[in-house]
């Protein structure tokens, strides 16, 4: 039986109100929900990963405002692939040359107007896959890359809230969605405004899709490098740099993508 905010424990277990408790008792069927797709989208995905991995591609993983968490997670993460980029809005202006100033828009991930300059810079080649995050899978940065991305011809792995995007309107011109572009979409099952906790006089807190996409991006690397090491391949994966041994490893394999993935702040 669950505890209350105040030690109680109600009839039914569950468990009002706003504590940790609370949120592990919210969050817990959600992460069940999750993980339930490791039998369907998180394969169709892995395929895709692997395919472009053998073809010598590079992942390249996007995600504006919270959801750049699960671009960090992906790429250039302890226990990962090497052969991965992180896309983020600051690299119009560390290598785009744009005006720090435009990076105190807080508007800027709703702007569709400088996607099409972020894949450029992201030096994306043909056999490059992308990752895309965005809960509400509606705001422009977010639509117009997946535009580009499917003109250029690459696959897309779309990781969203199926439940909110589903309420929400488009913010992008042409009035599409992150889903209608991906190859495959991987549901992060947060709940509409993604908070879960009720607060006593209106309103919710405390958020959920940053920990169910990381569980989402280590599911699928987990099955990639399945498909690895079952075919006898030896998976190119980062060592921690915190351990004896890390950094010259990691250095020798990211030189095999030298001006092709990029390790920035």
């Amino acid at each position: 039986m669950a505890s209350t905010t105040d030690g109680s424990t109600s009839a039914d277990g569950a468990n009002p109100g706003v504590s940790a408790q609370s949120y592990v008792h919210a969050l817990t069927p959600i992460l069940a929900a999750v993980t339930e797709q490791a039998d369907g989208p998180i394969q169709a995905a892995a395929d895709l990963v692997t395919a472009s991995l053998r073809a010598n591609g590079v992942i390249q993983a996007f995600g504006s405002g919270h959801s750049e968490a699960l671009a960090m997670e992906i790429a250039g993460r302890a226990g990962g692939l090497i052969a991965t980029n992180r896309i983020a809005l600051r690299d119009l202006v560390l290598l785009g040359g744009e005006p720090p100033e435009l990076l105190r828009d807080g508007e800027l991930e709703r702007n569709p107007s400088y996607s099409r300059k972020l894949y450029e810079l992201s030096a994306a080649r043909p056999g490059d896959l992308f990752v895309i995050a965005s809960n509400s899978g509606v705001n422009g940065s977010i639509v117009e890359l997946a535009t580009v991305v499917k003109e250029k011809g690459h696959p897309l792995i779309a990781i969203t809230s199926l439940q909110h995007t589903s309420g929400v309107d488009s913010r992008h011109p042409s009035g599409k969605k992150l889903i209608d572009f991906a190859d495959v979409v991987l549901d992060n099952h947060a709940p509409y405004g993604d908070s879960v906790l009720e607060l006593p006089d209106g309103g919710k807190v405390c958020a959920v899709s940053s920990i169910t996409a990381a569980l989402i991006a280590q599911m699928l690397v987990a099955e990639v490098l399945r498909r690895f090491t079952e075919a006898g391949e030896t998976p190119p994966v980062y060592l921690s740099a915190n351990i004896p041994g890390g950094d010259d490893h990691n250095h020798a394999l990211e030189a095999q993508y030298a001006g092709r993935i990029r390790r920035t702040a």
